[in-house]
């Protein structure tokens, strides 16, 4: 059994884990947005086949996950990040050379194995490995600074596109995560304690329950539904609730801050509380938010922006937290694994259902992501502390 790690040098891993988070989802999740565009016209294509690409991706990664997790269960997270590094810098250079359509496919295929193992589910392992039950407020930490991610890696992006071009911009964020995440990732400890099977119930949580299980697995995959969609698609969103086009954006510009913020909420007040208890509020926040975008219109974009952001920010952290919560240390990692592949997977999917939905019913499409974020709050009812 490895120490757990002192207070002392818990500010420094949770700061090196998180800003190689960030790297990690600035130069992947976040890149095509401001890359696909040019890499769509480079090869004489509609932009549509890039973001096939990049759905194919998360597919990849949801596929991966587990074993990853399983991996950082038993060995710790340190080799598999610093992996992680080494298979996005991989792929970010096969796209940036990629002669044709399918090299850029694979390459997009790379940088989803590197998903895979390199963004929350495996930081929030390698947390449980070292901290154990006390990894709640590291998991939270390592998200308030990742939470930067896209307002780090889209002006990033855009400005290595603006001076040399996309190939290049690609080729700029392999760089960086060889000469900055690989390095802070080694800083890592480089063991995990890990908790055996015959370790006593008052450490390892009671067994899993399949409907548990069941349970969170479809409140992951319903949120995230949610998180991808409207970051897909919350400006024409607000426009059809009757706001400006500045004010849609400027609605939009507030999520990321509402996520920061309501992290910080989860950090300090929140933490008192069962991670539960904060899921199911932050659950509640979209269908909230829902209701007043139809009842308010235009004025109430604001407000919509801010409930979803905050919201969207807790259950963030609550996918590294409640599962810990609820069923302990013992095979966490392969856990959070199953959990969140059929989140990626439908992380996929949305922004073209629910693209679908808005063209062929407006604002009304709204309760299509109100009824599934309602759903997942019902779901959250049935779990129990155990």
């Amino acid at each position: 059994m490895i120490p757990r790690f002192s207070q002392g040098r818990r500010g420094l891993i949770v700061a090196a884990l998180g800003t190689s988070m960030t790297v990690s989802w600035a130069s992947s999740y976040y890149i095509p947005a401001v890359l696909a565009v040019p890499m769509a016209t480079s090869f004489g294509v509609s932009p549509v086949w890039v973001f096939g690409a990049f759905s194919m991706a998360m597919v990849v990664s949801a596929l991966v996950g587990p074993w990853a997790g399983a991996r950082i269960d038993g060995r710790g997270g340190r080799g598999v990040l610093m992996l992680s590094n080494l298979v996005f810098a991989a792929g970010l250079a096969l796209l940036a050379g990629a002669p044709t359509l399918a090299v850029l496919f694979a390459g997009w295929a790379v940088i989803g194995l590197g998903m895979g193992i390199g963004l929350y589910e495996a930081g929030f392992a390698t947390l449980a490995g070292i901290y154990g039950k006390d990894a709640r407020g590291p998991i939270t930490g390592i998200t308030l600074i990742a939470g930067f991610a896209s307002t780090v890696g889209w002006p990033l992006s855009g400005l290595m596109l603006g001076a040399w071009g996309w190939r290049e911009a690609c080729l700029g964020w392999a760089l960086i995560h060889l000469c900055i995440a690989l390095p802070l990732n080694a800083c890592l400890p480089k063991g995990t304690e890990v908790i055996r099977p015959s370790a006593p119930p008052a450490e390892t949580g009671p067994p899993p329950s399949r409907l548990a299980l069941g349970l969170l697995a479809f409140v992951f995959a319903a949120t995230w539904f949610n998180s991808t969609a409207m970051a897909a698609h919350l400006p024409g969103l607000l426009q059809e609730a009757g706001a400006t086009t500045a004010v849609a954006i400027a609605a939009g510009a507030l999520i990321g801050p509402a996520q920061v913020a309501a992290r910080v909420l989860e950090f300090g007040l929140l933490r008192r509380f069962h991670p539960l208890v904060s899921t199911r509020i932050a659950a509640a926040a979209h269908p909230v938010a829902a209701v007043a975008l139809v009842s308010f219109g235009g004025p109430a974009a604001y407000a919509f922006a801010l409930l979803h952001g905050a919201g969207n920010g807790i259950l963030t952290i609550a996918k590294g937290t409640l599962p810990l919560a609820l069923f302990g240390e013992a095979g966490y990692g392969q856990r959070i694994g199953w959990l969140g592949a059929p989140a990626r997977i439908l992380q996929a999917a949305a922004p073209l259902i629910f693209g679908a939905a808005l063209a062929a019913w407006g604002l009304s499409a709204i309760w299509l992501t109100a009824g599934i974020g309602a759903a997942a709050m019902g779901a959250l009812m049935l779990v129990r502390r155990g």
